[in-house]
């Protein structure tokens, strides 16, 4: 069941010609929301201690941690070096906002003004920045802390991952785009799955869609999840007509031969499993899939606790990062992260088979 190893320069196998790409949460994919802010010039720089500690008792920012209420000037020959958050516009929205004076957002606050300058609107990033590139969008606005995950900046440039463990991906990709070729010479829709390992590097199931004559539900997807099943002792449906889907037992799995149980003890506990030592259906394991999953397989990804999902090919009703993205419900009881474009192009070019 080992899939083919072999790379050329400038095919598919080319692992420079893809790259590995996260599809991160709307949180940390979404452009950088505004707010409109006062800002005033900070003419002596003396007061400035003084003028931060009262300015926060009289125009507190509960929800703005992330802003950092003093700027200094890139400008080197400006005459005053620093600026600073005075107030929210929507703290003094009564005003006109492009004539209000220091005078206007300071009459009722008790507040010596002293070492201010008139203010100026200016805008000022709404919430803390996730990525790296959030980070930079915001920047230009207005300094702000941002606590980087090295690992999310490293896989949105597409470095996660090494030359090595692309070539691996690549490999297993290939399996799952050959049994989508297999899939579709039967009449199937051109889409091929498989689940490893990654303790081992073993490939445990291969499957790809079969819903022509046999049942709706079974895309590719669906096939590989029962079929890990069967490793377990379960699986619910039998494949004998569709020879490229096929499984394997772990290596990593003390468990009793499939071929050992009788046809009518196909489906063991879970209590069973657990005292055999066995996994919980795809705990652990990585699934790769030619092409996005629907809502139906990636919650059956959720309930089949998958660790990461890897996919080639955006679907139109995609449900892990085009149309949904079903892996950042935070309400759900499993998480796992999703990567896309492994052997884009290979993938893509099934799509187009009729």
């Amino acid at each position: 069941m080992e899939p083919d190893t072999k790379r050329r320069k400038g095919t598919e196998y080319d692992t420079d010609l893809w790259d590995v790409l996260p599809v991160l949460s709307d949180e940390q994919s979404r452009d950088t929301k505004l707010l409109d802010a006062y800002a005033a010039p900070i003419t002596e720089k003396r007061e400035t201690s003084r003028l931060v500690k009262e300015l926060a008792v009289v125009y507190p920012l509960p929800d703005l941690q992330h802003i950092k209420r003093v700027r200094a000037r890139k400008d080197k020959n400006a005459p005053h070096p620093l600026e600073v958050i005075v107030c929210l516009a929507s703290d003094v929205s009564g005003l006109e906002s492009q004539r209000s004076t220091l005078a206007d957002l300071l009459s009722s606050k008790t507040i010596d003004s002293r070492g201010l300058g008139e203010p100026f609107l200016v805008q000022i990033p709404a919430s803390p920045p996730l990525t790296r590139p959030q980070f930079e969008r915001a920047s230009k606005h207005w300094p702000t802390s941002f606590h980087e995950d090295k690992q999310v900046t490293s896989a949105l440039r597409g470095q996660l991952f090494s030359s090595s463990e692309k070539a691996k991906m690549g490999e297993y990709m290939n399996a799952a785009i050959q049994a989508a070729r297999s899939g579709h010479a039967l009449g199937m829709d051109a889409v091929g799955a498989v689940i490893v390992d990654p303790q081992s590097g073993q490939i445990v199931a291969v499957g790809h869609d079969c819903r022509q004559g046999t049942h709706p539900l079974h895309h590719a997807v669906m096939v590989c999840i029962d079929l890990v099943a069967y490793t377990q002792g379960g699986g619910a449906y039998e494949y004998e007509k569709y020879p490229a889907c096929r499984y394997s037992v772990p290596e990593s799995q003390v468990t009793t031969s499939h071929d050992d149980l009788s046809k009518e003890g196909n489906h063991c506990s879970s209590d069973k499993a657990m005292e055999n030592g066995q996994l919980y259906i795809c705990t652990g394991y990585e699934l790769y899939v030619t092409r996005e999953p629907c809502v139906m397989c990636a919650m059956a990804l959720v309930h089949s606790r998958i660790s990461r999902v890897f996919y080639g090919a955006a679907s139109t009703d995609g449900a892990l990062g085009t149309k949904y993205k079903i892996h950042c419900q935070k309400d759900l009881n499993h998480h796992f992260d999703v990567y896309k474009g492994v052997m884009l192009q290979a993938c893509e070019e099934l799509l187009d088979l009729k």
